[in-house]
């Protein structure tokens, strides 16, 4: 399961004269713990996290409110972004996307979801995002959302894999892919070519 380490892992490269900083954990109410408690499980669970001890980097939990009024448990990775160097990969420009689709007789869209989940974190680096929780302290194995770079990483991973199909039967932007065909009857011949990618 995931992308092989050897194809593409993401990298903080944090500024070694940049102070660690260890947020002091902050206190939530006991429903709110318990939804931070599973969806730590979850991530146990999936091997995404590990725990871990004496932490140069430590973070918080944070809650961020979704469209729907639910609830999404995130890590408040800020001081740890500020000590990491910007990646200039370049991210496509989205009209130039659009326009490449001009003319094309069928278009199929996909999110990759959890995509980032996908690419693990360079092993020197998956003790410097801990975060604490109510009783413990845990690590990313794989990449969060909500890194610096996190998606040009993401990027680069996808030109890599579809290289020989983006511009011609396929554009991607980070997660979001599309697919198009200037012959209905090709179509489904182009889904499988990229999904023989996967």
């Amino acid at each position: 399961m995931g992308i092989y380490p050897n194809v593409m892992v993401h990298e903080l490269r944090v500024d070694p004269d940049v102070k660690p900083v260890r947020q002091k954990r902050r206190k939530f109410a006991p429903e709110r713990n318990k939804v931070i408690n599973n969806e730590i499980q979850k991530l146990i669970d999936i091997g995404s996290v590990k725990e871990v001890h004496y932490p140069n980097w430590l973070t918080n939990v944070v809650f961020i409110r979704k469209k729907n009024g639910k609830w999404r448990v995130c890590i408040d990775f800020i001081d740890l972004i500020k000590a990491c160097p910007k990646d200039s990969f370049p991210l496509p420009h989205i009209d130039m996307m659009v326009d490449a689709t001009a003319g094309h007789k069928l278009l199929s869209f996909m999110d990759a979801f959890s995509g980032y989940n996908q690419i693990l974190m360079h092993p020197d680096d998956q003790e410097e995002i801990a975060f604490v929780t109510e009783h413990d302290i845990f690590c990313y194995k794989v990449m969060p959302f909500g890194l610096k770079n996190a998606r040009a990483t993401y990027q680069r991973l996808v030109n890599k894999m579809f290289r020989e199909m983006l511009g011609l039967t396929m554009e991607v932007y980070i997660d979001d892919m599309l697919f198009k065909s200037l012959q209905v009857e090709r179509h489904l011949e182009n889904l499988q070519q990229a999904f023989d990618t996967l």
